[in-house]
């Protein structure tokens, strides 16, 4: 009986340092995103996640056939089977963060904290998080050694660019131009009748923050009214 070691979670670093242990736990974001993207879809029922996790699972698709096609094989031989370039983890990154980014930059709206200043600070700092933890991920390739540095580069333009047209596609044209090609496709979806049993919704087509503070006031305001009716039971 042949046997095969599932490699999916499977990851060499230098035991002797906490840097490569480090980057080795980097590495696997691109596993616990998966988890993320199911549990996001499911709770949420929005258009969006499923949007970018198909997206995301589109763009490993070009992955594979990029690595059939070009046949770049890895610095390392023993550090993992399958070709080299692009970078798949490199890719992965490149799409998640040019989407998130693009997402928060023409899409959602976070309520204001009333001073401009902390506003701009904490776009800043979440855009920054966003642009630093994709870049570690990627170079965590580079630095355990299971990709050269242009197979990284590589991977992660790719991802970049196949991120930009496909937010641009499907969320930024349909936003921008309801009655374009896209933007039908979209609202037809969201039409038929197994999005409807399903509850699919589009909350950004409705809120600018996609209804986070529109459920928060809501349900501010229903908490209020049950612990005052509280204290009134408690007084008499």
């Amino acid at each position: 009986m042949a046997r095969s070691a599932l490699d999916l979670t499977y990851v060499l670093y230098d035991e002797t340092s906490h840097v490569s242990l480090a980057f080795a736990l980097l590495t696997l974001s691109p596993i616990l995103l998966n988890a993320a993207y199911a549990a996001l879809c499911v709770q949420t029922r929005e258009l969006i996640y499923v949007e970018m996790w198909a997206g995301q699972m589109l763009c490993e698709c070009l992955n594979y056939i990029l690595k059939k096609i070009i046949k770049q094989e890895r610095p390392n031989l023993d550090m993992g089977s399958g070709y080299g370039f692009p970078s798949s983890h490199s890719q992965w990154m490149g799409y998640f963060a040019t989407f998130l980014i693009c997402h928060f930059t023409f899409r959602h709206r976070f309520v204001s904290t009333g001073y401009p200043i902390l506003d701009r600070l904490r776009d800043f700092f979440l855009h920054a998080f966003i642009v630093s933890w994709s870049s570690a991920v990627a170079f965590s390739r580079y630095h355990l050694s299971y990709h050269t540095a242009p197979q990284v580069l590589g991977g992660f333009s790719v991802g970049v660019l196949f991120g930009l047209v496909y937010y641009m596609t499907l969320e930024y044209i349909p936003s921008r131009r309801p009655t374009s090609l896209p933007g039908r496709l979209k609202t037809g979806l969201l039409a038929i009748p197994i999005f409807t049993w399903f509850r699919v919704r589009d909350s950004w087509a409705i809120w600018p923050d996609g209804g986070l503070d529109p459920q928060y006031l809501r349900w501010r305001a229903e908490w209020d009214a049950k612990r005052l009716l509280q204290n009134k039971r408690k007084r008499t």
